[in-house]
């Protein structure tokens, strides 16, 4: 009654309106947070769910991939061989008999093992392309019809080129000892060199040196004997330099090569126009024997 009397009643009844507002309000606000994060938790749970599904999609392409390496490192050439001689002139002549429409014969010279010309990937498949890598460097054949597919190494690979004619590009002489020929050996101790025709062995000069090849315990220092074999293999140079400039003047060749040790073949390469390196051993006549063979060989790859 004193509450009604003094006013206090209707106050007292608006701040229980007040009251329930609020706490409708409260009610109203604690469900837009957890609708908020609800919505939070779900934008989390797709971000995990996509980030699982990027990684898995990564971890199938890398396996793609690797079974795809896998598969072109794993992929074997159909055959194999090494070709001299008459067995050489035989295949040689098969591949220039061959002969398409226009446009229809790839020949190219591939110069680089880690990528193909164009024209070499567009023409083959996958795994053929890993077997020609691994032929590389290389000569390498094929036709529109898929006919042929071969690679071929030859003794003088000439610089890279890709060509589609009617028939393939072959220069005998990339292949056999055609012409007048000046051919040489030099190791460190040995000297041999050959004036060829056609392949025939017209004249022929070698010698050995006397060169130290063992350090005999006592005697001479290590470092003096060392000095002693460097001024015996310079002297063995000089006289190998002479002989080979006096026939290739006296029989002016098409072409010099010169085989030996590696390091051997660099202090004289000005002298040839073709070098390689050679583990040919024995005198100098079985020497040049042996490394004129092994030079004058080509291997072939059936892809």
């Amino acid at each position: 009654m004193l509450d009604k009397l003094l006013g206090r009643a209707e106050l007292k009844a608006r701040i229980e309106e007040l009251e329930d507002e609020n706490h409708h309000l409260e009610r109203q606000l604690e469900a837009e947070s957890d609708r908020r994060a609800d919505a939070v938790s779900d934008k989390q749970d797709a971000e995990e769910r996509v980030n699982r599904l990027e990684d898995r999609i990564a971890e199938l392409e890398d396996r793609v991939e690797r079974s795809q390496e896998r598969d072109e490192r794993d992929r074997e050439p159909r055959r194999t061989e090494s070709l001299r001689g008459d067995r050489l002139a035989s295949v040689l002549d098969r591949l220039e008999s061959v002969t398409t429409g226009p446009e229809g014969a790839l020949s190219a010279a591939i110069t680089d093992d880690t990528t193909l010309p164009d024209a070499v990937t567009t023409a083959v498949n996958d795994d053929s392309a890993g077997v020609i890598r691994g032929a590389a460097p290389t000569l390498y054949y094929t036709d529109d019809a898929g006919i042929v597919s071969v690679a071929l190494r030859p003794p003088i690979l000439p610089d890279g080129f890709t060509a589609w004619d009617d028939s393939f590009e072959i220069d005998r002489g990339w292949f056999q000892p055609i012409g007048r020929l000046v051919f040489a050996v030099v190791r460190a101790d040995v000297c041999a060199v050959g004036v060829y025709e056609g392949g025939e062995r017209v004249d022929f000069e070698g010698f050995e040196s006397a060169v130290k090849s063992e350090h005999s315990k006592g005697g001479f220092s290590q470092s003096r004997f060392e000095r002693i074999r460097d001024e015996q293999i310079d002297d063995h140079l000089e006289e190998s330099a002479d002989l080979i400039e006096t026939l290739v003047e006296d029989s002016d060749p098409d072409r010099v090569v010169l085989t030996g040790e590696e390091v051997i073949v660099g202090e004289l390469a000005e002298l040839a126009d073709h070098t390689a390196s050679t583990d040919a051993g024995g005198k100098p006549a079985d020497a040049i024997e042996h490394a004129f063979a092994d030079f004058w060989t080509t291997r072939l790859v059936a892809v």
